[in-house]
C-alpha cells in the first residue's frame, strides 16, 4: 500500500494517529524513555501550535487525537527528535540489544543513519464529525484496559484518561468538548 492513503488532507479537522517503534520493541517500558515523548508532546501544544486532544503511550506504539497547521511537517520533526533523544538513551544506559535491532531491522533506503527508532508514517485518519473524534479518545483511553494492563483507563499512567476526568495528567491536553 502507498504513502499516499496516509496524509493529512485538511487541517482543519482533528487527526488519530497511530507511531509505532519499529519492530514494535517495548522502548516505552522505561519512564525515561517515555518522558521524551511526553516533553515533545507537551512542546508541541505550547511551541507548535498542535491542539493535543488526547494520547496514550503504550509500551511499543502511541495514539493520539491532534489538530494544527503543518501537522506533517510538526509531527515528522518530532518523531525525528525524539528518535535521536531515544538513541542518546540507549547507548547512554548501555542497551546494546535494542540498538543491535535498531540497526538491524532500519529500511534499507535509510542509507545515511545507522538506526532507526520508528516505524515510518503516523497513519493519520481525518475525524469529520463530533462522533468520529469522541470514539477515538474512547478508544484511546481503552487502549491499555484492552490490552489488559489495568482495569480503568484512569489507572494508566501515561495517558489522557485522567485530565478528562478532572484528576489531572502528566501532562495537559486541550479537553474535547463535542
Amino acid at each position: 500500500m502507498g504513502r499516499s492513503r496516509y496524509k493529512f488532507y485538511e487541517e482543519h479537522y482533528p487527526y488519530f494517529i497511530t507511531s509505532t517503534l519499529l519492530e514494535e520493541l517495548p522502548l516505552f517500558s522505561k519512564p525515561n524513555i517515555v518522558q521524551i515523548l511526553l516533553d515533545q508532546l507537551t512542546f508541541l501544544q505550547q511551541q507548535r501550535a498542535v491542539n493535543l486532544y488526547a494520547y496514550v503511550i503504550m509500551h511499543n506504539h502511541f495514539h493520539a487525537v491532534v489538530q494544527g497547521q503543518e501537522l506533517s511537517k510538526k509531527l515528522r520533526l518530532a518523531k525525528s527528535y525524539t528518535a535521536r533523544q531515544i538513541l542518546d538513551v540507549l547507548v547512554l544506559d548501555g542497551h546494546s540489544h535494542w540498538l543491535e535491532k535498531l540497526e538491524w531491522n532500519k529500511k534499507s533506503h535509510k542509507i545515511y543513519r545507522t538506526y532507526q527508532v520508528w516505524q515510518e508514517g503516523l497513519h493519520p485518519k481525518r475525524l469529520s464529525s463530533i462522533n468520529m473524534v469522541s470514539q477515538k479518545i474512547e478508544y484511546i483511553h481503552a487502549n491499555p484496559v484492552n490490552a489488559g494492563f489495568v482495569d480503568m483507563p484512569t489507572d494508566w499512567r501515561y495517558s489522557s484518561a485522567k485530565n478528562y476526568e478532572g484528576i489531572g495528567g502528566l501532562i495537559p491536553v486541550t479537553l474535547f468538548s463535542g
